[in-house]
């Protein structure tokens, strides 16, 4: 790391927890030295390190060595054929942080990075604002760190997150209003406390954990960054922060010059980016969110402004799908590839479906779609839409009349 720089100003920062321009407001993102990183970080170096996000580590931004998260990433790239096939496209990729550890989803690589540095700042309580996922990491990473933890939610999160947080030990606040409502109070508090936010005054640093899923993408194809890649988007920061990768990538050589697309994907419910970007607009206008995939329910995105920017520079598009595509999306994953997606999976399936519908992705091509969370967490979205059990008595001839019934069926 070489200091936080103003993303419209270029004004430089001590790398401290901050993350506001005081001249323009505009947000800091961490810079780095990358002509002292060539020297070290190779291709051949890359692989003869651990299985985890931390085999980037001079392209995350902690000083030392992690102590947060140490298991955290390099979850798998699955060839995701079956799905290709419904989906009409040559080739698809599926990256699956469904089994990313500890909590089953993208945040633990953004908290990992997040809370490596909280330590290495001196803070011993840590807090997050959260639609659920990015709760259930810090209140799990900080558990097995030692440090203090508060997370903030809406109150009307699904009670599979909500648990997922509370079992940690961490103080779960549920505020009465939406994302938007529960991020302006904790920046409020985090001003107050001086406790390490990662969402506020850590983003810097938490947001280039992102980072560690595009370097693994590039990675696991064989070192190549992919022709589309479609990210959901709830702040924005996960699709502006994959594209940061893949052009570190570049600059370091570690993969060839390659033009590539991203796209955004967002539920109907809550489309700010999405809307924005099929007006043909370089802004946004907020939205109240109103839709089952809460993880993406964030209806101000702090980087909606510069995921607009990212796809018009590279030529990536963004969909959005209601509900029930949701739900269909989430169903077809799991039943062609195994799969279990919460939400936030079912809208970048979705709209993956209607990319390549509208030629926006050819059929021609390969695809990387991102899936963030694990279907387990977010069952209040799918109960009574897959289906029920067939119940029968414990016998043999009422087995074999079901078996009947089946067959006429299909018939």
């Amino acid at each position: 790391m070489k200091a936080l720089k103003c993303r419209e100003c270029g004004r430089e920062y001590p790398l401290e927890a901050t993350h506001v321009c005081e001249f323009d407001f505009g947000p800091l993102e961490v810079v780095y030295d990358y002509e002292r990183i060539k020297l070290s970080l190779t291709r051949a170096a890359i692989q003869a390190r651990p299985q985890t996000m931390w085999r980037y580590r001079e392209l995350l931004p902690i000083a030392t060595q992690p102590t947060v998260g140490f298991e955290a990433g390099y979850t798998p790239l699955v060839k995701a054929d079956r799905l290709a096939q419904r989906l009409g496209i040559r080739e698809l990729w599926i990256k699956n942080d469904t089994v990313n550890y500890p909590t089953l989803s993208f945040k633990d690589r953004v908290v990992s990075v997040a809370l490596s540095r909280a330590r290495e700042l001196g803070f011993t309580t840590v807090a997050c604002a959260s639609t659920g996922n990015l709760a259930n990491s810090v209140a799990a990473n900080a558990a097995a760190a030692g440090l203090k933890a508060y997370v903030f939610i809406p109150a009307d999160l699904e009670q599979g997150k909500i648990v997922n947080s509370l079992v940690y030990g961490a103080q779960v606040i549920a505020i009465k209003g939406h994302y938007d409502e529960v991020n302006r109070l904790c920046a409020e508090i985090a001003g107050k406390f001086g406790w390490a936010f990662v969402n506020v005054n850590m983003r810097p640093y938490y947001a280039e954990g992102s980072k560690s899923m595009g370097f693994e993408i590039a990675e696991q194809l064989g070192w190549r960054v992919p022709q589309h890649t479609v990210v959901p988007i709830a702040s924005g920061s996960l699709l502006t922060k994959i594209h940061k990768s893949y052009q570190e990538f570049i600059k370091l050589g570690l993969v060839p010059h390659a033009k590539y697309k991203v796209h955004g994907a967002q539920a109907t419910g809550c489309s700010p980016v999405s809307a924005a970007h099929k007006a043909g607009l370089d802004f946004f206008k907020p939205v109240k969110p109103n839709t089952i995939a809460k993880s993406l329910a964030i209806g101000t995105p702090a980087d909606g402004f510069y995921a607009l920017k990212v796809m018009k520079e590279n030529g990536g598009a963004a969909d959005d799908v209601t509900d029930d595509e949701i739900r269909d999306a989430i169903k077809l994953l799991a039943e062609t590839e195994g799969i279990f997606a919460e939400t936030a999976g079912g809208v970048t399936v979705g709209v993956a479906k209607k990319l390549i519908a509208s030629g926006k992705i050819s059929t021609n091509d390969s695809a990387v779609l991102c899936i963030t969370g694990n279907g387990l967490k977010t069952l209040d979205a799918v109960i009574g839409h897959v289906g029920q059990p067939r119940e029968i008595k414990p016998s043999l001839r009422e087995f074999e009349a079901l078996l009947a019934d089946e067959a006429k069926v299909s018939a």
